[in-house]
Parts: C-alpha cells; structure tokens; sequence
C-alpha cells in the first residue's frame, strides 16, 4: 500500500444573517468607516443575534451544509474535532453536542483550543489521525461566536471580530496529496497581550469580576500587531523553503483573516501576487477560529486538483504556524 496522506475533501460554511456594518458601529463607538477599513480592511462582520443560540449552533449549519454538498452519510464519520475560542459552556464538550445533533453517533469528539490558531492546529490533528490509517473520515470544524466576548464599548475589539463557522472533511489519499508539511509555534509571553481576565481556574466568574467587565477580551493591539506580522510571515516564508518552493510555484494563500497589513505583509514575504491570496475580512472580519475554512468556503469553486496551498494563522497565546497543503479535488 502506498503512503496514506490526509486530504480534504469537502468543505462548508455558515455566516449569520445580521451584518454589524461599519456605519452601524459610529453609532455605537468612536470610530468610522474609514479609519476602520483603513488600519483593518473591515467592512462588515456577521452577527449571532438570538442569545439563545451558541458556538454549537454555528459548527452545526456549517457541518450540515458540508454533509449535505458532499452527500455523506453523517454515521461515517469516525471523529470530530471542534476548533473554538467560545465554546457553548465549560466542562461539557460543544463538540460532542455537535456530533450528537448532525447525527454522527459513531464519532468521537473533542473541542482544541489555541484562540486564532485553532482551525490550524486542528489541521495537524486531524492529518495525523488520517495517516496513522485508523480513521477514514475526520470532520474539523473551526467556529466562534466573538459577539459573546466582545464589548462593545470597546473600539479596540468590536471593530475587529465576527461570527461565523467553516468545516473541513479530512480523508486519506493516496495519489500524495494533501497535507505535505507544517510548522506550528506558539510563545507563552505574549499571554498578557491578548486575553480574557476572568471565568478560568485563575480568575473564576464572581460578582466582581462581573463589575469589573473582566468577561470580555483584552488585546494590546500594538503588541499583537508587531508579533503576528513578523511571525506569520516567517513561518510562511520557512515553509517555502524547507519545501524548496517559491511564490511561483504556489496557487494560494490561506490567511487568518485579523488584518489587511498582516495579511498583506505575509503574502509580501512570500513574493505572492494579490490574486493568489484568499481575502474575505472586509465582510466577515476576524471570526477566530473560522476564518481559514470560511476562506475555502468562498474560494472553493476556484480550487483545483493539485493546488498548492499555504496556509497561515496567529492567535493568542501567543500561537502561530503554517501549513503546506496540495488540494485534492475539482470543484463541481
């Protein structure tokens, strides 16, 4: 038998109908359109209005809408990894409450957590449980519901986040595509720079904590700015080389969609031309642990077989990394 690589082999998506406009936030911030779109390339991000609904919800629309394009039988699925910042509740596992509710009883499931890096690290996951030849069918799913931990008198982070949900359906391969390498990094300084104070084992939830306003995320963004555009950057240039490709030879670049600049400054290292680079933050914003699978969501119908694909993330933690992927089927 020839060497089991992992590929992906469908995708899905789902973004909430309620768009959060720039304009919409000059009546709710200092801020306006043009400053925004100027230091972020963000023209509008998705919104989970009903406080009834969770993380879960989105996971579950995004892998309903991948099962049903790709015409799986949920029941095949052997394991589901969830990829989330903002999972539905502590302790009780949001993905194995979205494996219950798309019908996959036969999947095991576990929620992987590391902020913005998390579809990415999810990837490593889901590739090595591919290639040891045990699983045949993995589903990763990347969603966040960043409106819970946002506030919104904040102009720093409401200008910034969205919610949303992308899924990936990993099988094995044996022409020797897919996955093909990876480098994954992460420093422990950076955990000041971008974070939630309160509600974990260090801080737990408590009426001051409440009146403090110490539930919602913090970011130093000069910081997180001057971290993430180097790294994500020199991940995604190490790649090439240790694959000994350059530019030319790659069709797309897969970004965490934070910022215009990163993103700009990533594929800049990389020598790529605009049109090979996946952009969709001006309608989505940063959607955490979404981003990349709404990125092959939009840009499924431009993918071909054989791809050359590099993707990139940054996250808190701090977390980073990059991964070299072939792609493995024509879009129908």
């Amino acid at each position: 038998m020839s060497k089991i690589t992992a590929a992906i082999t469908a995708v899905g998506g789902y973004v909430p109908d309620y768009v959060l406009s720039n304009e919409i936030l000059e009546t709710m911030v200092d801020t306006n359109d043009e400053w925004i779109t100027a230091r972020t390339g963000i023209k509008e991000r998705r919104i989970l209005k009903d406080k009834e609904k969770g993380t879960s919800f989105l996971a579950i629309q995004a892998a309903k809408d991948l099962l049903k394009k790709n015409n799986t039988d949920p029941k095949e699925i052997d394991m589901i990894v969830m990829a989330t910042a903002t999972p539905d509740m502590p302790v009780a596992v949001t993905g194995s409450y979205v494996a219950t509710q798309i019908g996959a009883e036969n999947a095991f499931s576990y929620d992987l957590m590391a902020a913005c890096s998390s579809f990415l690290f999810g990837m490593s996951v889901a590739a090595k449980y591919i290639e040891s030849g045990r699983y045949k069918k993995v589903l990763l799913i990347g969603a966040d519901k960043m409106s819970s931990i946002i506030d919104y008198k904040d102009r720093t982070t409401c200008i910034i986040f969205g919610d949303g949900a992308g899924a990936a359906l990993f099988e094995p391969n044996y022409e020797g595509l897919g996955v093909q390498d990876e480098l994954l990094r992460t420093d422990g300084s950076g955990r000041e720079s971008l974070k939630i104070d309160a509600g974990g084992s260090l801080l737990p939830a408590s009426e001051k904590t409440v009146e403090n306003n110490q539930h919602v995320v913090f970011q130093d963004g000069k910081t997180v700015f001057k971290f993430a555009v180097t790294r994500m950057a020199d991940v995604s240039e190490k790649i090439l080389e240790r694959n000994q490709l350059t530019g030319d030879d790659i069709q797309w670049l897969v970004p965490h969609q934070a910022n215009n600049r990163i993103i700009d400054a990533t594929s800049n290292r990389m020598k790529l031309a605009e049109e090979k680079v996946m952009k969709n933050i001006h309608k989505y914003g940063n959607t955490t642990s979404a981003t990349l699978p709404l990125c092959l969501w939009d840009y499924e119908k431009k993918l071909k077989k054989g791809d050359k694909l590099v993707f990139a993330a940054f996250g808190g933690g701090f977390t980073w990394g990059s991964m070299y992927l072939t792609w493995a089927y024509d879009s129908k």
